[in-house]
């Protein structure tokens, strides 16, 4: 049974102020709890409503007080409580490196699948601006499906950021309607590649600092969507700069 306590944290890790002030985040399902207890995250406690076989050590508790505390509608069946990593102890070397740039990124399907892709990818590191989600969002972590472990997700000023990447001639890519055909275009192993908001794309601040705008191409003839989900754009982007 959880304590009174207990309860009071794991909801309060709901919230993004608390996932700051704590430090901590919570994962849930058996597949994400294990790869985390697997990963460099530290685990503080795994919470279970039942048995598991294998080797994840967890506290049995009853399915009425992990519904009470779960963000999911359906409870899972397992709930850890994680360490939130510094993400500052590992920087990237942009002239050698790919990286993501996320621009005010808000739905957390949308950003726990970009953190996927990255890994799928072997991009290791994601700039956001700190108005994008929140990557410890739990479904932020839920849609991630572990990847959380394995790619360091930053938040910044991205304005800031990106103008300290001049000085080191770095190349900014932007995904833009307007952008040139990715597919024909000259593309180099390192850089920043920026994803802009669902609605609104690249914001004008952002936009300033890109070198090449990218796009990909509609073959639809004029009939087709207006655009591409977000995620799935990275997805398209990030392969063709990996299969060169």
């Amino acid at each position: 049974m959880l304590s009174k306590a207990q309860i009071k944290l794991i909801k309060s890790l709901q919230l993004r102020k608390y996932r700051r002030e704590a430090g901590l985040f919570i994962a849930e399902g058996k597949k994400v709890v294990g790869e985390l207890i697997h990963s460099s995250i530290k685990v503080e406690h795994v919470y279970a409503s039942e048995k598991y076989d294998g080797d994840i050590p967890h506290i049995q508790i009853g399915s009425r007080d992990l519904n009470m505390v779960s963000s999911l509608t359906n409870s899972q069946g397992i709930i850890a409580i994680c360490r939130i990593p510094n993400s500052s102890d590992a920087k990237p070397d942009l002239t050698k490196e790919l990286v993501l740039a996320l621009d005010d990124i808000r739905d957390p399907g949308n950003m726990g699948t970009i953190i996927r892709i990255a890994d799928w990818f072997g991009i290791g590191h994601i700039y956001c601006s700190d108005e994008s989600v929140d990557a410890y969002n739990s479904k932020v972590i839920q849609a991630t499906m572990g990847s959380i472990a394995r790619v360091a997700v930053h938040y910044v000023n991205l304005s800031q950021m990106l103008e300290s990447s001049k000085k080191d001639h770095i190349p900014v890519y932007g995904a833009l309607l307007s952008g040139k055909d990715v597919y024909s275009e000259k593309l180099t192993p390192n850089g920043i590649l920026v994803i802009g908001n669902e609605a609104n794309g690249i914001s004008p601040e952002i936009e300033k600092f890109i070198t090449t705008p990218v796009s990909i191409p509609s073959y639809a003839k004029g009939r087709g969507a207006e655009s591409l989900n977000a995620a799935i754009a990275t997805a398209i982007l990030c392969a063709e700069f990996k299969r060169r």
